[in-house]
């Protein structure tokens, strides 16, 4: 992944986030760090 590749997904992401806070109201912030937390107990179950 080329740092040009990696700065779009990043610029794109927190502009994702801007979108829901000022228009969408789905909490995406909050069901990620749910859908990471929930990935980090099953990879910690299968360790």
């Amino acid at each position: 992944m080329t740092n040009a590749i990696t700065l779009v997904l990043v610029v794109l992401l927190l502009a994702m986030f801007v979108l829901d806070a000022t228009v969408l109201h789905l909490d995406l912030p909050l069901r990620a760090a749910k859908a990471i937390a929930d990935l980090i107990e099953w990879v910690a179950f299968w360790n």
